[in-house]
């Protein structure tokens, strides 16, 4: 929380001088009744007081004096509001290593169930498009708010060889920016989502398409997918399918995006979600003043009641 007038706080030196004064009366009015000797006649012209419970009201009164000078000083907080629209492009890996069955049935099932659900997370208005990759990169559906025709074209991927990731992120960039022309000014924020189970092997490299994408300010989350042990079987010998995560850490990173580590299909499923949260959402800071001046009438009311019930008067 911050406060877009912090000048205002000065005030609070009011309430501060306000207890002050109050201790000193009280010390006061405890020397005074010290004086009075005669016990058995103080019981009889001194009605009962509260004991501790007199202090409350004035604590009450007090504390509705402070909320009401942070109140004054516009206090204001960072809220999350969803977003009303966005550009999402997903460039998910399909190259020879995601048929390996370290993450069951396979990385490619895994990946395609995982997108499905990512896709049912966002929001209808948002539009959504789909880059395939492996040796080169392909546009498999524009963005849209289709979402049966993006589904079709995931189930429908099929396996190629090699790993082209810094192409995937330019084809991504080209997409947003063809579509984004309709827009002109208004075109909504874009954000890129690459998964990859591989390090890239074809193409531009990443850290060229991540000074791109930085250029434009689009950023990219990367998901490195699947484990160290991954191998996929090739005439009859075992090929290990490690995942690059440093190279897609730097990607995101140059970009502002985040970057997600999933060696399982629950774990895919989660980051998507995740993703998913954060890119409906934006951090919007709104002035929070009117909660400050419903708890300083709950606590002048709670002053009032409680000098009505133990003094018979307001405070």
């Amino acid at each position: 929380m911050t406060f877009l007038e912090p000048l205002r706080l000065l005030l609070l030196v009011v309430p501060a001088l306000l207890l002050g004064v109050y201790v000193v009366m009280r010390a006061r009015q405890a020397r005074y009744a010290a004086r009075f000797t005669n016990l058995a006649l103080l019981e009889k012209v001194v009605p009962v007081r509260p004991g501790w419970r007199r202090h409350l009201p004035a604590a009450a009164f007090l504390l509705m004096i402070l909320v009401c000078v942070l109140g004054f000083a516009r206090p204001a907080a960072d809220v999350r509001v969803p977003r009303e629209q966005a550009t999402i492009m997903m460039a998910v890996d399909v190259s020879s290593s995601m048929e390996a069955t370290d993450v069951a049935p396979s990385r490619l099932a895994a990946a395609q169930r995982a997108a499905r659900a990512f896709l049912g997370e966002l929001p209808e208005r948002f539009n959504v498009g789909l880059v395939t990759f492996a040796g080169s990169a392909t546009v498999a559906v524009p963005p849209t708010t289709d979402r049966a025709a993006v589904r079709t074209a995931i189930d429908g991927l099929r396996l190629a060889p090699r790993t082209a990731i810094g192409e995937a992120v330019f084809t991504s960039l080209d997409a947003l920016s063809r579509f984004g022309a309709q827009w002109g000014r208004q075109a909504p924020p874009a954000r890129i989502v690459l998964l990859s189970d591989g390090e890239n092997t074809a193409g531009r490299l990443p850290g060229v398409a991540a000074q791109e994408a930085a250029a434009r300010r689009v950023p990219v989350s990367t998901i490195a997918y699947g484990t160290p042990g991954g191998v996929i079987w090739s005439e009859g010998s075992a090929l290990p399918v490690p995942v690059d995560g440093p190279a897609l850490r730097r990607l995101a990173e140059q970009t502002g995006g985040r970057f997600y580590e999933a060696a399982s299909g629950a774990e895919l499923g989660r980051v998507y979600a995740d993703i998913g949260s954060s890119i409906g959402h934006r951090t919007e800071r709104r002035e929070v003043w009117v909660w400050f001046v419903g708890a300083a009438l709950v606590l002048g009311c709670a002053a009032a009641a409680g000098s009505l019930l133990w003094f018979s008067r307001l405070p």
